[in-house]
């Protein structure tokens, strides 16, 4: 298959990376929702955990406070623990005593986090001491933490693996139809090209053969008809006979002289202007550029064929040949500004009415490329366009 399949390649790959970049990007928020979850869900179920001894914790601790509640006069020692740390308030949430690294308490939490603590909260039944609530503090080593951390870039790691080769599968799913239709669409060009060779080989070769001078007027009228028509069919067939074998060949440079190669063309195309009365305007100078002939033929012709083709009656094509420049500008009905990045794209059209596959200015697209000729288009509605080649 020949360089439309690069061309769908190339837009596949980047088809692809769109819809890839969009899915992993909702993935990678929902995983990290579902992540957010489990964290909390783990942070609850470790706190949870920590409450069942904490409790514990705290009843031996209302025992000793009850002890020393009734024996005060003989003993005045809070109790300690190596275990824990705590701390007694009375009603109104005053310190009574407190052992605790983290004074910052929230009487509205049983049990909750704070700094690298966890706090747990006993509401007394009996004021042993005054004291309405016992607070009991221990270290939080941050272990559930770690795991859950660890737990969460496995999880999310393996999710996203599997996320990005379903999307993969999915893209190139979706992707299938379209490949099909250009695959389709490439053969049916490539078949046409061949069948179209032989016939139009002899039409041309029989036009330029035939007298004109033995013609009556009304003959020569038709032929002229006849000549423009094969011309047209003719450049249409150069820019598919390129696409069909660019890839077989390989460029065969020269110095060519594109003053001269510009007049050969206009002179080729004077038949076609001359149907829609359009004139040709030149200022060329000598100019020289190391490009393969066929390839530059390809650039020049579709650049023409364009003007004529989207020009208006009676309109003018003006070309301008100079150091490292050259200009076409036309007078023809032009293409909105929105569109202009667009128009070098494979069988991409503007105006249906005026035929063609779409093919010429995707070839002037890579051909300029290939040379590193930059190419820029201003173009205004009903006015015309100018095409600027700079090397």
């Amino acid at each position: 298959m020949f360089s439309s399949r690069d061309s769908f390649l190339k837009s596949e790959e980047k088809s692809l990376l769109r819809f890839l970049s969009l899915y992993i990007l909702m993935g990678v928020i929902v995983i990290l929702l579902l992540s957010i979850f489990y964290y909390q869900s783990q942070d609850k179920l470790s706190l949870s955990n920590h409450k069942i001894y904490l409790s514990a914790y705290a009843n031996n601790t209302i025992r000793k406070l009850k002890r020393l509640h009734h024996f005060f006069d003989e003993t005045q020692l809070y109790p300690r623990d190596k275990r824990f740390k705590s701390a007694i308030y009375d009603v109104e949430y005053r310190l009574i005593f407190s052992l605790l690294k983290e004074s910052k308490i929230d009487f509205e939490s049983d049990i909750y986090r704070i700094g690298d603590s966890i706090h747990y909260i006993k509401i007394l039944d009996n004021y042993y001491l005054g004291a309405k609530y016992l607070i009991i503090e221990i270290d939080d080593n941050k272990q559930w933490e770690n795991e859950t951390i660890k737990h969460i870039i496995i999880y999310s790691s393996i999710t996203l693996i599997v996320l990005i080769l379903f999307g993969l599968y999915l893209s190139k799913l979706f992707l299938k139809p379209m490949r099909d239709s250009i695959i389709l669409l490439d053969s049916f060009i490539k078949d046409t090209t061949h069948e179209l060779n032989t016939p139009l080989s002899a039409i041309l070769a029989n036009i330029e053969m035939m007298d004109r001078d033995i013609m009556t007027e009304k003959n020569k009228k038709k032929l002229h008809r006849i000549d423009i028509a094969a011309k047209t069919v003719s450049i249409l067939y150069n820019d598919l006979t390129y696409l069909t074998l660019s890839q077989e060949q390989y460029s065969q440079n020269i110095d060519l002289n594109i003053k001269e190669l510009i007049e050969d063309r206009v002179d080729y195309f004077d038949i076609l202007a001359k149907s829609k009365e359009i004139l040709f305007i030149l200022k060329l100078e000598n100019i020289i550029f190391y490009i393969d002939k066929q390839k530059a033929i390809r650039v020049i012709d579709n650049l023409i064929s364009n003007s004529i083709k989207y020009n208006k009656r009676g309109g003018t094509i003006s070309i301008e040949l100079k150091s490292n420049l050259l200009l076409i500008s036309d007078t023809g009905i032009g293409i909105a500004e929105d569109k202009i990045p667009y128009m070098f794209n494979r069988y991409k059209r503007f105006n249906k009415s005026e035929g063609g596959f779409g093919i010429g200015l995707n070839i002037v697209k890579k051909i300029v490329n290939e040379y590193n000729i930059s190419i820029t288009v201003k173009s205004k509605l009903k006015e015309g366009t100018t095409i600027t080649l700079q090397w």
